[in-house]
């Protein structure tokens, strides 16, 4: 399936206001909030990291225009960060006070990291919000982008910054179930593998989230 940037509108502007919409799919089914915990219902986030409480944060899913199709913008962080270190990611962070909402941190946070300025960037609409295990409460922020743009890596925040097409997690199989042990227990992840990149946690989740969105026609009636 090949969405068109007016599609991707339309869609989205449909959409009841985001809530707590669970996994499709998984070995076991999923409850409550979004999450790391959405295919392990074992795992309550109250658990995730007991005595910490949950930092608000918010990341941009920045879906870029191109003439070939629409694809979508990520980065892989710097191996050297104390979270998530070396893993590929939407560009975002935690919500400062001086941030009026979601999306101003989530536009903020894309400028710092990326140097993409937030005139390129039209907001759309927002996914559900999504549980971290390491202590985070995101908000995906979706905007689209239509070139020509400006990025500049940050040092010692972003390695690389590179574009999937969006058709390529639109498709089934693009979507992988993989497992680790965690704390004793199978842990059960979605994974989006891509030549060399290799996309799973929250960003894999928050995708699925997205595809969800676009692919599945109930969402439009619940």
């Amino acid at each position: 399936m090949n969405w068109r940037a007016d599609e991707l509108l339309a869609r989205l502007a449909s959409l009841p206001v985001p809530g707590s919409r669970s996994a499709p799919a998984g070995p076991q089914a999923a409850i409550r909030l979004r999450g790391d915990h959405d295919l392990n219902p074992v795992f309550d986030p109250a658990l995730y990291d007991p005595g910490r409480p949950l930092r608000d944060a918010a990341v941009l899913v920045p879906i870029v225009d191109r003439p070939e199709g629409l694809t979508v913008l990520l980065t892989r962080r710097s191996p050297h960060l104390p979270d998530h270190a070396g893993q590929i990611s939407f560009p975002g962070g935690g919500i400062d006070p001086g941030d009026a909402d979601a999306e101003a941190a989530a536009l903020r946070e894309t400028e710092e990291e990326i140097g993409l300025a937030r005139r390129h960037v039209t907001l759309i609409g927002r996914l559900d919000t999504y549980i971290v295990r390491t202590g985070f409460s995101v908000v995906p922020v979706v905007g689209l982008l239509r070139p020509p743009f400006d990025l500049r890596a940050e040092a010692g925040e972003v390695d690389e910054i590179f574009e999937v097409p969006l058709p390529f997690f639109l498709e089934p199989a693009s979507r992988l179930l993989h497992s680790r042990m965690f704390r004793g227990a199978e842990r059960f992840f979605y994974a989006y593998p891509y030549g060399d990149y290799y996309i799973w946690g929250a960003t894999a989740g928050i995708l699925s989230n997205l595809c969800d969105v676009l692919r599945e026609t109930d969402l439009l009636e619940s």
